[in-house]
């Protein structure tokens, strides 16, 4: 079993939901955590919640779209704790709509963050993880990285694309390089991601779905990446596919 203690993390999108519960859950494995997102503010709040627990983390204001952003935030984490070991991309967006409304600059913006930011962070860590021979990369799917839906369309172009990404990566830079990659593909998690959706309908649908099964929580998730970070050294979890039991599509 790899042991996470005195492990460096970065968290993309740490500052709510997946992100937040991710990064006290690797904290609580032993790793040092850089927290990454634009809201600093919770951030703070985050970090001080892992040090009362008596872990360590780094508050990074990070834009995953801004490369000059991105290569900063890198450069404080290996400034501060001298490596990275395990990256999560996880921020992302998810606003619902059918493509006849037409939400072009909601597309933009799913595309930007979901494909682009991870990009922008894997490029600005790869290099420092190859240095080491030696890494662990999360890239964050979903279950609409394996199957479309209505209203879901391009999101599910952007998670389609990052499971490819993850498994293409995945082939480069394991035996060559030492590192492992595993694509995290949740169902139903109770995040802010909903608060992201503009159109009426679709966000009355998530509201009701919610009263109809219990979601995952953004812990369900972070225990699910600390399990695979603590795999022994040998052995890379590519996917792992994580719904909650009620979830019947």
């Amino acid at each position: 079993m790899t042991n996470l203690n005195g492990k460096i993390a970065l968290v993309t999108g740490a500052s709510s939901g997946i992100g937040a519960a991710t990064a006290v859950k690797l904290a609580e494995a032993g790793a040092k955590v850089g927290l990454a997102a634009r809201r600093t503010e919770k951030l703070e709040e985050i970090k001080r919640q892992i040090e009362a627990k008596g872990g360590e983390a780094l508050v990074i204001e990070m834009d995953v779209v801004d490369t000059t952003s991105v290569d900063a935030g890198v450069k404080k984490l290996v400034e501060t704790y001298g490596s990275i070991d395990i990256l999560v991309n996880n921020a992302g967006l998810m606003p619902l709509s059918d493509i006849d409304q037409f939400k072009v600059d909601e597309w933009q913006r799913m595309v930007d963050v979901n494909v682009k930011g991870l990009l922008n962070t894997t490029a600005a860590v790869l290099p420092q993880m190859i240095k080491q021979h030696s890494g662990h990369v999360f890239n964050m799917s979903s279950i609409a990285g394996r199957k479309v839906f209505k209203g879901l369309s391009v999101y599910c172009a952007t998670k389609h694309a990052v499971t490819a990404f993850s498994d293409g990566l995945r082939m480069e830079v394991g035996q060559k390089h030492g590192i492992r990659v595993t694509c995290i593909q949740p169902g139903a998690v109770a995040t802010e991601l909903y608060d992201h959706i503009t159109d009426p309908g679709y966000r009355k649908q998530m509201d009701e779905l919610a009263s109809q099964m219990t979601f995952l929580q953004g812990e369900d998730i972070g225990d699910t990446i600390v399990f695979a970070a603590r795999a022994p050294a040998h052995v890379d979890v590519a996917e792992l596919f994580v719904l909650p039991v009620e979830q019947g599509w």
